[in-house]
């Protein structure tokens, strides 16, 4: 058995997370080298695969100095910083494990797609909905021809009002120009996962959203700057930064006390910090966010196909789709609760339920599909892959651009025909 070595740029969670995965499979991967200015995530790869310290940096620029020392690179850096390390690996003809979104701009992602297809890579973007067992029994039933031909589909990204407040109010993704525009870097999964269910190409675009809740208007009276200076409203303030990084004790304690205090294992001196000096520990209606917190985009798709997608933060999580066909409908839910999916046939009137069970949680690994996109890229970049689930650059940076039309067509207030816009791209 062949087996892939492995270098990884960014060690926050993303990166940890599929290496920690890749780590539980020694036959078919081998994390060689490091990139990680953060020195306890750092050492967190570094001892968990017995990196040497001398393949072990700060910056990924002295790493590819080196040349071409492994198979795959596996780039986790925030949505600004994709471009440049990904252009550098294509360079040195590394094969490519990209996190989404591609890159944080339209023109950036259509020149990294060139430079990949000139230099002969494969680039994989972290897409990671499509090595779910919910979407891929929804895919096979789609197939199937058993519902007919898809007519129209209602599609809910609930982003989760606590996942809201911690990631994209105080969080990484919370400032557009920190990072990137909300539909794209928290829904080009949505889009991506709705062209590959259809089969088809979106063809126009219309967009309405923004942010109307988390701002300063909506502070409740008396709030100070950072909650734990004593807030009037704490006891019974869901987002009280106190409750949910200090003394938080459930399911995403580990991971928002390692997100506040950007330190692996911190302890309770390390995270009371963060929420006195950060904006972790800000009031989530006085921090400096700006990306919408609720957005409804309707496209349109080849062969009349009519789709409604929505993302918001008001709910408490989880994905929700309504597949309207000829000859039957679905109706499917992947959440914590484990809804199976619902299959109903029209000629017969039967329904079916097909379990699906798989965590879709902010912390449960994307309902299976962390650990599925690390197995799926090992059969593909060792030849061996005869699935439906990977798709190549020019198909996921298409899947980016519809992302970027809405986005058009939500700040200008009009409808967008999507392969126009790609035009004006040049």
């Amino acid at each position: 058995m062949k087996k892939l070595k492995v270098i990884l740029i960014g060690a926050g969670g993303r990166g940890i997370g599929y290496t920690d995965i890749m780590h539980r499979y020694p036959e078919k991967y081998e994390v060689v080298a490091v990139a990680e200015p953060i020195e306890s995530r750092r050492k967190h790869v570094r001892d968990l695969h017995n990196i040497p310290e001398n393949m072990c940096f700060s910056d990924y620029e002295p790493l590819f100095k080196l040349g071409k020392i492994a198979d795959i690179a596996l780039i986790c850096t925030m949505d600004r910083q994709h471009f440049a390390p990904a252009m550098k690996a294509i360079e040195l003809k590394y094969d490519l494990l990209l996190e989404k979104p591609i890159t944080s701009t339209a023109q950036e992602c259509i020149e990294l797609t060139r430079a990949a297809k000139k230099s002969g890579v494969r680039v994989v973007i972290c897409t990671v909905l499509r090595y779910t067992g919910f979407f891929n029994t929804l895919k096979d039933i789609i197939d199937s021809g058993k519902i007919g031909k898809v007519m129209a589909v209602n599609h809910e990204e609930c982003v989760g009002n606590i996942h809201q407040s911690h990631s994209f109010v105080r969080g990484n993704w919370s400032n557009e120009e920190e990072s990137s525009n909300m539909i794209l870097q928290k829904s080009c999964h949505d889009f991506d996962i709705l062209q590959w269910l259809l089969g088809r190409k979106c063809k126009s675009v219309q967009s309405f959203g923004s942010l109307s809740y988390f701002k300063k208007e909506n502070a409740p009276e008396g709030a100070p700057e950072y909650c734990i200076d004593g807030c009037p409203h704490s006891e019974k303030c869901r987002f009280d930064a106190v409750k949910l990084y200090l003394n938080n004790y459930g399911s995403t304690s580990k991971w928002f006390r390692e997100a506040c205090t950007r330190i692996c294992d911190p302890t309770d001196e390390d995270v009371e910090k963060a929420i006195r000096t950060t904006q972790y520990g800000k009031c989530v209606y006085k921090c400096n966010n700006n990306v919408v917190d609720h957005q409804t985009v309707n496209m349109k798709f080849e062969d009349d196909i009519t789709v409604t997608f929505s993302m918001n933060a008001f709910n408490k999580g989880g994905r929700h789709i309504h597949i309207f066909a000829t000859n039957g409908e679905i109706y499917g839910c992947m959440d914590d609760d484990n809804v199976p999916i619902k299959v109903i046939d029209f000629d017969t009137g039967e329904e079916t339920e097909i379990d699906c069970s798989s965590s879709a949680g902010i912390v449960g690994g994307h309902g299976g599909g962390d650990d599925g996109l690390i197995g799926t890229v090992y059969d593909y970049m060792t030849g061996q892959y005869e699935g439906k689930c990977i798709p190549d650059i020019e198909e996921s940076c298409y899947n980016h651009l519809i992302t970027f039309a809405a986005e058009e067509s939500r700040i200008k207030n009009k409808l967008i025909d999507v392969d126009e816009f790609i035009k004006s791209l040049g």
